[in-house]
């Protein structure tokens, strides 16, 4: 029974290792990246989100249904639902799966996914096919989860009341989302609001427009009332990463509970970094409350190293911490240490900036404690928990975390980026134990997702493509109590009765005492002790055996006592004691011990359940006699047994209680007769020797009967008794000559038997190992050895008639025989007799020189080292030794030379600054000395010598810096000259990049490794070190694990930049080891790892043999199966072959492999004679470096019935031919038709030819010309206004007084005195201004006088504008709420299409000065440069051709009213200019012989003043242009005394008129009252002829035609007009050549306004989504209104006028040439804006007819561009106020706001009763009293007392 019983053991125990071991983990594989992982806890249905897919699983993970979600076309910019015609990016797009959450109530499942912008779907649980919700229309509204799949999303399905189901969402904000990053969602339709659209308008969080931070979601739970996410923040200023835990109440539809605070994770380390990043957060109650447990990583960049750890916020803590700041930051009270400006720095506005706390009672928390609207919110705070990580792991992160409890003891799993799952319990005390690591896949991040199943039995594990099933626990797997102990798995324990480790809740009888042990309280059953202590084996009786700890036991509990293989017996328990028999049966003892151990088993009755075991001793004490031969009773009385010596029948045997005479009894061994103390204790060799000895307790031992011996040495030798008592024998000649001494333990015997015997001596030899006379001399005293002259050999003295002296020393040889003249080195000197001692050496002098003896290492005559000094020129003797004044010489061979080495040259010359180069140096006498004496270095850094000889070779060493190092080589601590020998350190190679990126663990494979600097390397490695894994559990049977490194040395370089390495074989289970690989360079090691991970092992593929051996060839394909196969090859590495030739690799999957084999039966590899079976060729597949045969081919010898060389040509042939008559028949066709086109082609080639020569020349030109404009631009920017003066002109210079309007000069005039009462009145007025009330009663009041002007209402709104530019959302307040009360008058009046046509109420000019403000930056960033490009091309254009000066028309403009209407005759010049007092160098400037000195000025001051801002330019009448021809000088003016006359008509003066020529020089000089000539008082021609009498008419290229002379007859005068007008048409095709050539710039600036690719202002969006909003309130469905409202509020309001006056924008002049193209664009932009048809004739203007082809590309692209703005993510009044807030805060300052103010008084003081009568009138005025308030403004600025 005992044998069944350990056999049943054994094979347990090996079963449930291998079951351990072969046991793999169900999982599933999905084909695409698996990204989410929900379990539903009633059904264990496990879902999965992937790329494109989602997934239904059982809970063993088999599919049950599958869906497809992507890719779909879409684009991340658009809005769905997509369509390729308005979406022209859009292209196939993967769908990642972005959230995956389960709503079990109503038994469906939320799923959103990065497709269209992130909207979600609802679906079955039962059935994921089945959708219950999707719209992919519903806007921005509907916009869930981010579009990036970067940015990560998370949410939780929650109820806020009794049936309404929400989502709660929380997500970072990716470059095309809408911004939101809290939200909440309705996932039922209601009666105002779709599925997944926000709760409440309210119910949103946006990133701030100007929000610097980013946001990366880690998790979202709910803890009662709350709802909390856990997420990092990337703060840019400054720039940190913080980990945030946010907390709103659930049922808080407005976000006024949301406060966010700081989480930090410290390491254990107090000088290490804190963990920065939380990468997973998990939520679990293991005790009494619940707790927050995150993972948080570290980079290697922080002090301590890359790492996690894991650290636990109680949310008891983390609710009473966010309740003191809510409390701290209402009532304004901080901790006594905090001054207010930390205090200020603490709390902050989340996702906008700062936040104003203080000011609210005491109390308010606890009153409100879901915030209100009156409370600070949203509330930041950085004084957050702070905790102390409990567990930390260097080198990798912890990925994912999910705790659980099992019996109140906390369990945590940990995922980590490595691919395993930690298991870790968590003590109360704080501190964690990991106590298991299972491997999921190797090197594969486990994903966030870490779930428990419902009943916690299982736990889900996701890795990039597959999800896992492991169980939480393995306690069955545990086969005995000390394994289920040793595993410490806190969900194990040893169920006593039931004999197996189990979970407690499967434990029978767990509650009884010491039922179940716990693994953990690390206690078996165990016994811990025996009564007695050990049995004779000869001896009966019981053994009473405590147990501890010993399980209550009931009356059917009976214990068996099972002794070795006796058969069991039952056992008594008393107490805490079991009482056994012992046995009647002893197995023997074995040899060489005094007893036998037997294990004492205690088993169960009941199914034989063993409890415990004892290994008990059965001690024989004949045997303990025996252990010590020549000790027998030493050896029987000295051992732990109690056995006795019997003197009389010399042996031993048991202990008796009474002991009889005779007895010596146990443990008095000095009471044996014995003998010891031998004199002399050494013994010579070869001669008989007397020794002596005593002896002891000797009553029973007879003297005369004694003989002592040796076995070893087989002698005997009787024993005589001295009188004295002592014992002597004398021994042989004994001689043993493999040693020089050997110790005997020699033994006494008495008529045959031992008598113990202590006597220990030592045999030696004197000749052994010494050679001559000195070292004979060196023997040890007691060995009285003598050097035998007559023998000429050391003997014991006693064998040598007559001694003699040591002869001289001798000198046989020395090393090294060559040495440097600096000496320095050490000599060996080996010979004979050179000395007994060091002290023997007295001198020794070698070729000549002293060499220093070196005492330490002396040997003993036979060698000398000594230290030789410098010589002064190379020299060779011999040497000479002074032993104790006996001297030796050296042979006339034996010589030593000093010569001087010289190292010449170095190769190679380069390598990496890590060292490992092997130099090469080349030179004379490099082998002097020896390789110890040679040292070489680089800057100091050692260069290994490993070859020494005539070349030298080292390897060098790492060196901090790179650069050429000098090297150097001395000898024996002596440099010799080695100079201008150079070595350069060049910076290490780089390794960009690997492929493949794993190998099998057989090795061979061809690894492509990419970088830089490999020409640089000699000797390259592939180097794997494998360190066993602590977790692994290896098979019983196997031996444990051994670090491993291993280096594969096989590689073939290819060029600086590529190395091939074949991949060396590691263990064969990769996955039971840490591999780390690496490529070694010389000295540099990289790890072959990047981005895309490192590189890795994976378990070689398996193959199935042939079934029966041989494959049977059939269908000109070799089938084989197997596993992994593709795992690391590809089709094109891998080899198969037959026989002796290659079979066609087809076809490589995971499981099978097909490849072609040769067309005929190849020979086998090794043929078999007789087998024909062998004979056929081995089928052998090949991959890397190992082969598998896997059986034998057999072809089939059947022919194909029809050839297929046949087949071929009858299939081809007839296909070629119909293919090849169709294509004639098409050329055909297509060449009549060819042909036809091609004459219509050509006439309108000829139509078009004219004008489009022209246009390209002139595009040409223009092109050189705006190159230089370019640089221009790009050199000193674009010339753009600061805000002040942009704001001045765009606003005021329009006015009456134009540009000396007090708004923009900006003086007020008011005395001196008046000015602190004035300003503090207005300042007064200023916050009247802020009331809403007074601004609107106030406004309403002007509107309505009568005299109030559309003029001054333009001028009042631009008054108000500046002065309420500190509070720009203010004022967008007040201009909505009018703007409402517009819409309200035109919507009433049924004709809302003409609202904003005109600036007619202060509203409409209050928008327009709000878009201005709110373009600027945007004109100034973006669309500035295409607008200012644009006027300098059409300036230059029109200053290419003359321009009449006069009646300012241009040969070259787009207006054909300003088109110069004859073909005036002109010249283009260069001259140049020089401009005087400025020490300049001339000037070339291009100017037209027909240009007026006036227009001359302009040019010249336009190039020479470019570098400067054009304000700051002379003006052309104050300036003089002087012309030098000869030695006089000629002032240049329009009108001199040598202008052309013609009657009353006098022509301005031309460059021509003066005949300047090309090349002339002109100087350029400020205007002097000495310069100027007698009668050039003239002004700008413009100027000067509005100033000239009737008489004196001037004109310029043509005279006018409404002019003629007055003799032409009246009918003449008409038909010259009509003549002049014919002539004047036929110059339009000028207008066609310039708008061709300005046609890119006018594209360029529309595309910039116009396309909506460009980013949008905030304010555009804002605006446009308020009309559209608007629109739809009042129900206004005609898309042609919305169109006309945008068209007036956006483009004609804005653009129109900043194209118009590109001034208002820019520091330039604009010409009013360059005006009239400028209108022409204008009224096209306009054009473009309107929807209504322009149908075109030959009456149309031509400013119309030039641009109608265009016209209809740019109505497109408005279109487009309104209908971009509509599906663009929505700006919130909270970003518009945000972005309104940054454009006061930066640009108030500059403003006149005192100024503005005053002129707003103005009116205040004109309509002062009707304003004070209308606030009179309003019961809110009243209210707050106001019109007392504004009296008391008047009195204070009118300087008048008021009777108030």
């Amino acid at each position: 029974m005992a044998l069944r019983l350990w056999a049943l053991t054994l094979l347990g125990l090996l079963g449930a290792a291998a079951s351990l071991r072969s046991r793999k983990l169900d999982f599933f594989r999905s084909e695409r990246e698996l990204n989410h992982l929900a379990v539903d806890e009633a059904s264990g249905v496990v879902y999965l989100g992937a790329v494109n897919a989602l997934y239904q699983l059982d809970a063993k993970l088999q599919l049950e249904q599958q869906v497809a979600t992507g890719p779909a076309l879409d684009n991340k910019k658009c809005t769905p639902p997509i369509e390729a015609s308005q979406c022209h990016e859009a292209e196939m797009t993967d769908n990642v799966n972005q959230l995956l959450l389960l709503d079990p109530p109503r038994k469906r499942l939320v799923e959103c996914g990065s497709l269209f912008k992130g909207i979600c779907a609802l679906r079955a649980l039962s059935n994921i096919s089945l959708r219950l919700f999707y719209e992919d229309g519903s806007g921005e509204k509907s916009f869930v989860a981010s579009n990036d799949e970067g940015v990560a999303t998370v949410g939780l399905v929650s109820s806020t009341g009794p049936g309404d189901r929400v989502l709660f969402v929380g997500k970072g904000n990716g470059p095309h989302d809408n911004g939101i990053i809290v939200s909440t969602r309705l996932l039922d339709r209601t009666d105002s609001r779709e599925a997944f659209e926000a709760y409440t308008d309210h119910a949103t969080y946006k990133a701030g427009y100007l929000s610097t931070n980013t946001q990366q979601f880690v998790a979202a739970f709910e803890d009662g009332p709350y709802v909390f996410f856990v997420f990092n923040q990337q703060d840019k200023h400054p720039a940190q990463n913080r980990t945030l835990l946010a907390r709103m109440c659930r049922e808080d539809p407005n976000y006024y509970s949301y406060l966010e605070m700081d989480l930090q994770c410290r390491d254990p380390d107090a000088n290490a970094a804190a963990f920065g990043t939380c990468l997973a957060a998990s939520v679990a109650a293991p005790g009494s409350g619940r707790v927050l447990y995150a993972a948080f990583s570290r980079d290697g960049r922080s002090s301590g190293g890359p790492g996690a750890g894991l650290c636990l916020f109680p949310l008891d803590e983390v609710h009473a911490k966010m309740e003191a700041n809510r409390n701290a930051c209402y009532t304004g009270t901080w901790e006594s240490s905090t001054t207010p400006r930390e205090s200020r720095d603490i709390f902050y506005k989340p996702f906008h900036g700062e936040i104003l706390c203080g000011g609210h009672a005491p109390g308010s928390s606890q009153s409100f404690p879901c915030g209100s609207e009156h409370l600070p919110y949203p509330l930041g705070s950085r004084d957050g928990l702070k905790a102390t990580a409990v567990l930390q792991r260097g080198g990798l992160n912890l990925t994912a975390v999910t705790v659980t409890a099992e019996n109140n003891h906390t369990v945590a799993f940990l995922g980590t980026s490595d691919g395993r799952i930690l298991k870790v319990y968590l003590t109360p005390n704080g501190t964690s134990s990991e106590y298991d690591s299972i491997l999921v896949e190797i090197n594969k991040r486990v994903k966030r997702d870490l779930v428990l199943s419902g009943d916690l039995a299982s736990l889900y594990a996701m890795t990039q493509d597959k999800v896992f099933r492991l169980p939480v626990q393995e306690c069955l797997s545990y086969p005995t109590c000390t394994q289920c102990r040793d595993s410490q798995d806190p969900y194990c324990g040893w169920c006593v009765v039931e004999g197996r480790c189990t979970r407690k809740a499967e434990c029978l009888r767990a509650e009884e005492a010491s039922h179940w042990l716990w693994s953990r309280s690390k206690s078996c059953v165990a016994i811990t002790s025996a009564q007695p202590q050990n049995m004779s084996r000869r001896a009966q009786g019981e053994v009473q055996l405590t147990v501890s700890p010993l399980p209550a036991l009931s009356k059917e509990d009976e214990l068996l006592c099972l002794f070795g293989e006796s058969p069991p017996h039952p056992a008594r328990v008393e107490g805490g004691t079991v009482i056994c028999n012992s046995p009647s049966s002893i197995p023997i003892t074995p040899p060489g011990q005094d007893h036998v151990a037997v294990t004492i088993q205690l088993l169960l009755r009941r199914d034989n359940i063993f409890l415990t075991s004892y290994e008990y001793p059965f001690y024989d004490c004949r045997q303990a006699m025996s252990l010590e031969e020549n000790l027998p009773c030493i050896s029987c009385v000295s051992n732990r047994w109690t056995c006795q010596w019997d003197l009389r029948y010399h042996e031993c045997r048991e202990a008796s209680p009474n002991p009889e005479d005779g007895i010596i009894r146990a443990h008095m061994e000095d009471s044996c007769p014995q003998f010891l103390e031998p004199s002399p204790l050494v013994i010579p060799m070869n001669h008989e020797t007397d020794v002596t000895f005593q002896g002891k307790n000797l009553d029973t031992v007879k003297g005369s009967s004694l003989h002592v011996g040796s076995d070893l040495l087989k002698f005997m030798e009787p024993v005589s008794m001295q009188e004295s008592g002592t014992f002597v024998f004398r021994t042989p000649k004994l001689s043993h000559d493999a040693n020089e001494t050997l110790p005997l333990h020699l033994y006494v015997k008495s008529y045959g038997k031992n008598i113990d015997s202590k006597l220990h001596v030592t045999l030696y030899n004197c000749s052994f190992g010494r050679s001559d006379c000195s070292l004979c001399q060196a023997a040890h005293p007691d060995y009285r050895c003598a050097w035998c002259g007559g023998q000429s050999r050391c003997v014991y003295e006693a064998l040598c008639n007559a001694t003699s002296e040591c002869p001289p020393p001798v000198i046989t040889r020395i090393q090294p025989e060559t040495g440097p003249l600096g000496g320095g080195i050490r000599i060996t000197i080996l010979g004979s007799n050179l000395g007994v001692r060091a002290e023997d050496i007295q001198r020794i002098s070698v070729a000549g020189r002293n060499c220093a003896f070196q005492p330490e290492s002396y040997s003993v005559s036979t060698r000398i080292v000594c230290v030789i000094e410098a010589a002064e020129a190379p020299f060779t003797g011999g040497v000479e030794v002074d032993v104790f004044g006996k001297l030796g010489h050296s042979p006339p061979n034996v010589q030593f030379t000093f010569q001087q080495p010289q190292p010449l040259s170095v190769e190679p010359q380069q390598g990496p600054q890590a060292g490992g180069t092997t130099l090469t140096i080349h030179g004379t006498y490099l082998d002097t000395g020896s390789q110890e004496d040679v040292r070489v270095t680089l800057n100091g850094i050692p260069c290994k010598v490993t070859k020494f000889g005539a070349q030298l070779q080292c390897v060098t060493g790492p060196q901090a810096t790179r650069g050429q190092m000098p090297l150097e080589v001395s000898y024996g601590g002596s440099p010799v000259p080695s100079s201008s020998i150079f070595f350069t350190y060049r910076e290490n190679p780089v390794l960009r990049a690997f492929e493949p990126l794993r190998s099998f663990a057989s090795g061979g494979r061809s690894i492509n490794v990419t970088g830089q600097g490999f020409s640089l390397i000699q000797r390259f490695a592939m180097v794997v070190i494998a360190e066993p894994l602590q977790s692994w559990q290896p098979p019983r049977e196997a031996e444990s694990l051994q670090p491993v490194t291993v280096v594969g040395m096989d590689y073939v370089f290819h060029n600086d930049t590529k190395v091939v390495f074949l991949s060396p074989a590691v263990p064969e289970e990769p996955e039971a080891y840490n591999l780390t690989v690496l490529i070694e360079m010389d000295g540099h090691r990289a790890l072959l790892r990047t981005e895309a991970g490192a590189f890795e092992y994976v378990p070689d593929p398996t193959f199935e043999n042939f079934t029966g051996g041989v494959k049977k060839q059939v269908n000109k394909l070799i089938h084989a199966r197997g596993t992994n196969l593709n795992k690391a090859m590809t089709l094109q590495e891998a080899e198969a072959f037959v026989g002796a030739e290659r079979c066609t690799m087809k076809t490589l999957t995971e499981t099978d492999l097909y490849c072609e084999p040769p067309e005929v039966q190849p020979p086998p590899k090794r043929r078999q004679k007789r087998d024909t079976t062998h004979n056929l060729p081995e089928f052998i597949v090949k991959f890397g470096s190992r082969e598998w045969v896997l059986g034998r081919v057999e072809y089939d010898t059947r022919v194909s019935d029809v050839p297929l060389s046949l087949i071929l040509p009858l299939v081809i042939v007839p296909m070629v031919v119909v293919i090849a008559v169709s294509v004639y028949c098409y050329w055909r066709k297509s060449q009549q038709a060819e042909r036809e086109y091609e004459k219509i082609k050509s006439q309108l080639e000829g139509l078009e030819e004219s004008v489009r020569d022209r246009c390209k020349k002139e595009f040409t030109d223009l092109m050189i010309e705006m190159e230089d404009q370019t640089n221009d631009v790009h050199e000193a920017g674009i010339p753009v206004l600061d805000y002040k003066t942009y704001t001045d002109r765009v606003f005021f210079l329009p006015s009456k007084d134009g540009d000396k309007d007090v708004m923009i000069t900006g003086k007020l005039d008011i005395p001196e005195p008046r000015r602190p009462v004035v300003e503090q009145a207005l300042y007064q007025f200023s916050n009247l201004l802020n009331s809403k009330s007074f601004l609107i009663n106030f406004i309403h009041t002007l509107e309505n006088q009568r005299e109030f002007s559309a003029r001054a209402k333009v001028y009042f709104a631009s008054l108000l504008t500046v002065a309420l530019h500190g509070k720009l959302e203010y004022y967008t307040d007040i201009m909505r709420t009018l703007f409402l009360e517009l819409l309200e008058q035109y919507v009433v009046a049924k004709n809302p299409k003409l609202m904003l046509r005109r600036s007619e109420t202060v509203v409409e000019r209050m928008l327009s000065n709000w878009m201005s403000i709110c373009l600027y930056q945007y004109l100034k960033d973006s669309a500035g440069e295409p607008l200012y490009k644009l006027f300098k091309a059409i300036k230059h254009q029109v200053e290419k051709g003359p321009v009449d000066a006069v009646q300012k028309k241009a040969k070259y403009t787009l207006n054909d009213t300003g088109l110069l209407g004859d073909d005036v005759e002109y010249a283009p010049l260069t001259v140049s200019v020089i401009v005087q007092d400025e020490g300049v160098d001339a000037i070339p400037v291009k100017v037209l012989n027909c240009d007026t000195i006036s227009q001359v000025k302009e040019k010249i001051i336009d190039q020479v003043y470019r570098g400067q801002p054009c304000s700051c330019w002379p003006r052309p009448d104050s300036v003089v242009l002087e012309w030098r021809p000869g030695s006089t000088a000629q002032i240049l003016s329009d009108l001199d005394l040598t202008s052309q006359r013609e009657g009353r008509w006098k022509r301005v003066n031309t460059l021509m008129h003066y005949n300047v020529r090309d090349g002339a020089t002109l100087i350029l000089s400020k205007v002097g009252v000495s310069q100027q000539p007698e009668d050039s008082q003239q002004d700008l021609p413009g100027e000067r002829h509005a100033l000239l009498e009737e008489e004196n008419r001037v004109w310029h290229l043509v005279r006018p035609t409404d002019e003629v002379d007055e003799g032409k007859s009246k009918r003449g005068s008409v038909k010259e007009k009509e003549r002049t007008k014919a002539i004047t048409e036929i110059y339009l095709t000028r207008l066609l050549s310039v708008k061709g050539t300005l046609q890119q710039f006018v594209d360029n600036f529309f595309q910039s306004v116009l396309a909506p690719g460009h980013a949008v202002p905030p304010a555009v969006k804002y605006f446009f989504d308020f009309l559209d909003e608007q629109a739809e309130k009042h129900n206004i469905q005609d898309e042609d209104t919305i169109h006309i409202w945008k068209t007036n509020s956006l483009p004609l309001r804005f653009w129109v006028n900043i194209l118009k006056n590109p001034h208002f924008i820019f520091d330039v002049h604009v010409h009013e040439v360059v005006d009239a193209s400028l209108s022409v664009i204008a009224q096209t932009f306009m054009d473009a804006c309107t929807r209504t048809e322009h149908k075109l004739s030959r009456d149309s203007p031509s400013n119309k007819l030039l641009y109608a082809k265009e016209i209809s590309t740019y109505k497109k692209m408005v279109e487009d561009y309104y209908k971009g703005i509509r599906q663009m993510v929505q700006v919130s009044d909270q970003d518009m106020n945000t972005h309104l807030a940054e454009i006061s805060r930066a640009h108030t300052d500059s403003l006149n706001t005192l100024v503005a103010l005053h002129q707003l008084y103005q009116y205040t003081q004109k309509y002062y009763d009707e304003i004070i009568n209308a606030l009179e009138e309003d019961p809110a005025a009243q209210k707050m009293q106001l019109a007392f308030r504004l009296q008391q403004i008047a009195a204070a600025l009118e300087n008048k007392v008021t009777d108030l």
